[in-house]
């Protein structure tokens, strides 16, 4: 009977795969352990009721949140509009602003201008959509005790209605630390060098006159929350008194508003009540202030 000789013919290329395999593993496994750290990229961490992240999203998801948030605000809204708000720009765009999706949705909610959204302009401004969701949130009766899916389908009229739910937990995380309740849950990494460079390259490109500062920061805050905010502007710098007696909260839902547009704003530095957060020292998140206490206004201090 002829040797059988397939097996052993077979087993220098079976050993030769088994060690490429286990260079692969380990190399994955290496990657994996002491490869880049994604909490070294630019990013927004929400604290959890423990203190610790329990949330990341990335920088414009987060100034889109804050955005969503701060039209709420504008319109005397609950904190549960925003969180159905916020989940269902979760669901519908990730919380980015998108040029494109099924047939003419544009923008956080995939709002369609053939539907009588507003033109393809207004719906991916998202001061515009979220007050044209929020428009027809409050028309649905007791929407606030509504389970969350139910209210945001009444509005998106999806082809997926339950789809919203499974963001309801970060979203309610979210909006309370937008809305000020959780006070020094919100805080972003990102590279001032970077940020610096651009902005004087924007300087220069416009002659040497100065680009965004105080004006800008000015002008967005007063266009998401309305006039209820008196920011004033210094010297590389930006003041926003607060209401006497009013609550703690408010003085950290602008303080997280800051927070998520700092990047976009070159907000470098955000003082309120007894914490700090400073853009330098960006991964130490909020700190206790002691250099003095800010708890009648918010303070920022701009690249």
């Amino acid at each position: 009977m002829p040797e059988r000789t397939t097996d052993k013919r077979r087993r220098p290329w079976l050993r030769g795969v088994s060690a490429t395999l286990v260079l692969v593993a380990l190399g994955a496994y290496a990657w994996a352990q002491f490869g880049p750290d994604p909490t070294d990229e630019p990013h927004c961490a929400v604290a959890g009721a423990d203190g610790e992240t329990a949330m990341t999203l990335g920088l414009a998801q987060a100034a889109n949140a804050a955005t969503i948030e701060a039209v709420a605000s504008s319109r005397g809204l609950p904190e549960r509009a925003v969180t159905i708000a916020i989940a269902t720009a979760m669901q519908e765009s990730s919380l980015r602003n998108l040029d494109y999706g099924d047939r003419d949705s544009l923008g956080l909610f995939q709002q369609r201008p053939s539907q009588g959204w507003g033109t393809p302009e207004q719906v991916t401004d998202p001061v515009y959509a979220a007050g044209a969701f929020y428009e027809r949130l409050v028309e649905i009766e007791g929407y606030e005790e509504m389970p969350l899916t139910v209210a945001a389908q009444e509005v998106q009229r999806s082809a997926f209605p339950d789809e919203y739910a499974k963001h309801e937990e970060e979203a309610a995380l979210l909006a309370g630390a937008l809305t000020g309740r959780e006070a020094a849950a919100l805080s972003c990494v990102w590279p001032v060098g970077e940020r610096a460079e651009r902005a004087e390259a924007a300087e220069r490109a416009e002659g040497g006159e100065p680009v965004g500062g105080p004006d800008e920061v000015h002008a967005l805050m007063v266009r998401e929350f309305g006039e209820g905010v008196r920011p004033l502007g210094g010297e590389g710098s930006v003041t926003v008194p607060l209401d006497e007696g009013g609550e703690t909260s408010r003085g950290w839902e602008l303080a997280h508003w800051a927070m998520a547009h700092s990047e976009e704003l070159g907000i470098e530095r955000i003082a309120y009540g007894d914490h700090v957060w400073d853009a330098r020292s960006a991964a130490q998140g909020w700190r206790e202030n002691d250099e003095e206490s800010a708890a009648d206004e918010v303070r920022l201090a701009l690249l």
